[in-house]
């Protein structure tokens, strides 16, 4: 069987959706609809960048749904897929996959979402840390000891078996790296991000999001979603919507979700949208897999 993967920020690259829309008319239909709803111009964004600007929050998540977006357009009657998940971010392009959400009504639900972010991390400035080379659990007790003791820490994606971000308030965490590192972690790095993504102090920006979240349509999915916060299949409208939710302040489990599709009988991970930083996961996360991506033009004349 089939799923297809849908990267978050992080994934994003000067000059993204160009060569589609310059070789697919969809495609550059999709980017123009896109520069419309949004009331700015989101195709020059990600044509030319500068790589500062796309890399805000507020812009990346519009560019990255957008593209992957138009990705599903051009590859949905050519790829068989039984389920899909979206890694953050990406969650939402896995909705539009699955028919549970309509382009325009995504679309401004993600720009909402980048926007309230960015405000968020304006607000309350936070950051996040990738921690390479420890167990969950350690980053887990870790992060139980210190929340609380001056500043928010807490554990926001379980990647892959030894790769896990932790993300909270800035200065608490950049304090508190020589902890993970005397734990034994073999790297810590801050990542590029402006805010404390999946953690509490979003709880400002989830308030807003589920107002918007409750006011747009959803539909049942015609495909298994396998959600962040649980890491479980879900076809409910309801369901989704909940889920989508809690998932701006609550951990992506994406480990548990690739052992939970490949235990359901998922061997095929096909990864959408730009980028290979999915299937990388893949790869260390499970054993026998086969995975694959698509992202340019000369990947989409691979098989249409």
């Amino acid at each position: 069987m089939n799923a297809l993967l849908f990267a978050g920020q992080g994934s994003q690259y000067v000059g993204m959706i160009r060569e589609l829309a310059g070789e697919f008319p969809q495609a550059q239909t999709r980017i123009i609809q896109a520069d419309d709803i949004l009331g700015f111009s989101l195709s020059s964004i990600c044509y030319d960048g500068p790589v500062e600007t796309l890399k805000e929050t507020r812009y990346t998540q519009p560019a990255l749904f957008v593209h992957e977006a138009i990705l599903v357009d051009l590859l949905k009657d050519k790829i068989l897929f039984e389920a899909v998940a979206g890694h953050s971010l990406g969650e939402y392009s896995a909705l539009y996959a699955a028919g549970v959400l309509g382009f325009e009504d995504a679309l401004k639900l993600v720009a909402l979402r980048g926007e309230l972010m960015f405000r968020a991390g304006e607000d309350k400035p936070g950051t996040m840390l990738a921690i390479i080379g420890l167990a969950d659990e350690v980053v887990n007790d870790i992060c139980l000891n210190l929340n609380g003791n001056g500043g928010i820490i807490v554990a926001a994606n379980y990647n892959s078996p030894g790769q896990v971000v932790v993300s909270g308030s800035a200065e608490f965490l950049r304090e508190h790296i020589a902890t993970f590192k005397k734990a034994g972690a073999r790297m810590v790095t801050e990542l590029p991000v402006s805010g404390a993504f999946h953690s509490p102090l979003l709880e400002s920006a989830k308030e807003r999001l589920a107002e918007a979240i409750h006011s747009t349509k959803f539909n049942n999915s015609s495909k298994n979603v396998y959600c962040n916060i649980s890491a479980q299949p879900e076809k409910e409208a309801d369901e989704l919507r909940k889920s989508l939710i809690e998932q701006l302040v609550s951990p992506v489990r994406w480990t548990e979700t690739m052992v939970n599709m490949q235990s359901a009988g998922i061997s095929n991970f096909i990864e959408i949208g730009p980028g290979k930083v999915l299937q990388g996961l893949v790869k260390r996360t499970l054993t026998g897999a086969i995975f694959s991506g698509f992202d340019t033009v000369s990947d989409i004349h691979k098989i249409v």
